[in-house]
């Protein structure tokens, strides 16, 4: 049992300022590399962009991974070689199942920047039919509760009929989310966020597994490894709301 954080200024010393993109990485990628992040589980890439207005990533292919954006704020413009063009903003969700092959582009939409976690998970079979979902979910349905926003395939109540409910993802993975004003616990746990200082700031966390706790500031993350069953509590130690990412993986 333990809890390792993954600070925030880790993530910025790899990332990359490029005047239209600002670029934080919990996990290798590209030319970021520390030697000791490449993966937590099925988790394969955890970017959390920034994109300045009228501008974005242009048309580029994707194979294999499972891509999930998780928009912060602003609205990000999504286009794929499948007819999809959707505006995405504040409480949508959006999972391309990349499979065999697709091509899409992600660009700020608007006037201001749009802020996003792009996240790649492996999938649990290769050679799969590409497909596209979007949910839209309330603040209310996350505030002080964890709200279930992505489930594996397998899930006894999620079919593809069902894809509104909750979004449907092929590895033994889930996504909840909460804002946090109190405390709540849960069996498994991972967070990440964005503060590119080495000075804790802002909303804070304290996360609890047995004898094991740590305290999380903003930006923070933390990989919590347990058995299943256990108990994992999450607390609201700030005067500040919280907004919890958690990913429960194998």
């Amino acid at each position: 049992m333990s809890i390792v954080p993954r600070r925030s200024y880790e993530r910025h010393g790899g990332g990359g300022d490029y005047g239209w993109l600002k670029a934080f990485h919990t996990f290798n990628v590209g030319a970021f590399s520390d030697g000791k992040h490449d993966n937590f589980g099925c988790l394969r890439v955890m970017n959390e962009d920034r994109v300045e207005p009228e501008t974005g990533f242009d048309l580029h292919p994707h194979r294999e991974f499972e891509i999930l954006s998780y928009i912060i704020s602003g609205q990000l413009l999504h286009e794929d070689s499948m007819g999809n063009r959707e505006i995405l903003q504040r409480c949508d969700i959006q999972l391309t199942s990349a499979g065999t092959g697709i091509r899409h582009s992600e660009k700020s939409h608007g006037s201001q920047q749009v802020h996003y976690f792009q996240i790649w998970s492996i999938p649990s079979k290769s050679g799969l039919t590409p497909r596209y979902y979007t949910r839209h979910f309330e603040e209310e349905d996350k505030r002080d509760k964890w709200c279930l926003v992505v489930a594996p395939a397998n899930t006894l109540d999620v079919t593809d009929t069902q894809a509104h409910l909750h979004l449907y993802i092929r590895p033994s993975r889930s996504m909840q989310q909460s804002s946090l004003r109190a405390s709540l616990s849960h069996t498994r746990f991972r967070a990440a966020g964005y503060n590119p200082s080495k000075d804790a700031r802002g909303a804070h966390i304290e996360v609890s597994l047995n004898s094991a706790t740590e305290v999380l500031w903003e930006g923070d993350g933390a990989y919590i490894i347990g058995e299943q069953g256990e108990k994992l509590v999450v607390q609201n130690v700030g005067d500040l709301a919280v907004e919890v990412l958690l990913f429960d993986v194998e």
